[in-house]
Formats: structure tokens, sequence, C-alpha cells
């Protein structure tokens, strides 16, 4: 197991934007402001925190393309609050749109960009495309990727990043409620089978008649919860230097003995 980098990372469980583009950059940089105080280095939003999630009507209407109003104005959120952010948003290119998150550093230089795969339901169908592509890179002594929402309940999209050594996961997310078990179980156990760090950021509230579950959730490659958000908004800090001190002899090894039979 390699060495770690001791880091704090924050995870921001919301109100839907709802389309409410000037009030998600007020909260994004209140609440960088408040996980720098608090020296975290990297903070996660929910999916679609720009514009909204169960806004199909804006997604095309208001989506942007990479490096442009939206990202430059987050990067420099991060510059100033000196937090890195990785955030959902409706990304364009050319005639397409995706379902799209975004991670920056501290400095507000992007590491990393990713089109949501495991589209959910009529309204995303109908909205996005999807994605094709992994991305992976690292993040403060970290292998790190990003999946989004319905992505890591797909057991095999995280075990594939876990054989490309990610052992960081961050998703935004937006999950309804009624399916807090996707918190709750799933993602624990993703944690688990891959000996992970999982960062699941979803909504509270609600948008355009959709509920939201709340709960999001940073889990540690034990399985074990080492935050946990209720049903309201909420600011969570984990120190991912836990990992140091866990006996590994109680991490999974199912990744190395995993067996194909026909």
């Amino acid at each position: 197991m390699p060495d770690l980098t001791p880091m704090k990372l924050a995870l921001y469980q919301g109100a839907p934007t709802d389309g409410d583009i000037e009030g998600a950059f007020d909260r994004i940089e209140r609440a960088l402001t408040a996980a720098s105080a608090m020296g975290a280095r990297m903070a996660v939003f929910p999916e679609l925190f720009l514009p909204g999630y169960n806004r199909s009507d804006l997604h095309s209407a208001l989506s942007q393309e990479q490096d442009g109003d939206w990202e430059r104005r987050l990067a420099d959120l991060c510059r100033v609050a000196g937090v890195g952010l990785t955030l959902g948003w409706a990304e364009r290119d050319g005639d397409t749109v995706f379902n799209a998150a975004s991670c920056f550093d501290p400095t507000g230089a992007k590491l990393a960009h990713y089109r949501k795969v495991q589209l959910f339901g009529p309204m995303e169908a109908a909205s996005f495309a999807p994605g094709e592509a992994y991305c992976t890179f690292d993040l403060g002594g970290f292998r790190a990727a990003l999946l989004i929402c319905y992505d890591v309940e797909f057991a095999h999209h995280v075990t594939a990043l876990s054989r490309r050594g990610v052992d960081l996961l961050l998703v935004p997310t937006a999950n309804p409620a009624g399916f807090e078990n996707v918190a709750d179980v799933l993602v624990p156990a993703r944690a688990f089978e891959n000996a992970m760090t999982v960062v699941y950021a979803n909504y509270h509230g609600s948008e355009a008649g959709l509920e939201f579950g709340g709960h999001s959730a940073i889990v540690g490659p034990d399985g074990n919860v080492l935050a946990r958000a209720g049903a309201g908004e909420a600011l969570l800090i984990a120190d991912l230097g836990h990992r140091d001190r866990l006996d590994s002899g109680f991490l999974s090894t199912q990744n190395r003995d995993r067996r194909e039979i026909e």
C-alpha cells in the first residue's frame, strides 16, 4: 500500500440550484471559504449544480463549453479560497450536451473532466448524450477519478477504476428521496470492495417536483463512514490520512483474488 499524504476533503450537501446561477455561485464561494477555514484541500458538490438537475428545460439552453464563463469563474473561486473544487454541470460540445463534472485544484488549474456514462431515466436520456471514457488524476497523494451518481451503482465501473490504481473516487450526485439505500448500502459496499475512499455528494430539498434524499457521505476504504449528512444543508470534512492508520489486513483483496468462471 502506498504512503498517502494526509488530506482534508470537504463535501457540500445543499438545496438544488433550480436555475439560479448567481445564487449557485454565491453558495459555492461561501462553501469554499468555509472549507478553506477548516483546512480542506478539495470540496465536492452535487451533480448538475449548474444550472440545476431537474430542470430539463435549462440543460441545453444554458449549457456551456469547457473553458467557458462557468469554468473560468469556478477556477477564480478556487484561487481566491485556496481550495480545489469538484462540481457537476451541463457541458455543451457542438450540438451535443453532456452531464459532466470538472475538478479544479486550489490554484484553479483543471485536473480532470468527466462525462456521465450511465444516464438515469427518461429525463437524462432526453437531455444528454452518454460519456464514453473514464478519467484518472493525481490528488494529494491519491490516484483519483470521477463518476456521477448512477455510475457508482454499477460495480464494474468502480472495479475498472480500481484496476487503474484509483483509491479516491469523487461522485457528484442527485439521488432522489426513497433511494437512500444507495448512499447507505451501495456506496459503502463499493468503497469496501475496492479498498477505495468514496465521496458521494447529494442534494437535499426539492426541485421542480423532485425530492432529494440527502444522506451524502464520505466513506473510507474499509467501508466505514467517515462523515455523513442528514436531510439538510451540510458541509462535511474528513481527514483522508486515516488510511495510513488502517490495518491493511482488514481491507478487501477482492480485485486481487477475483476468479472468472464460465
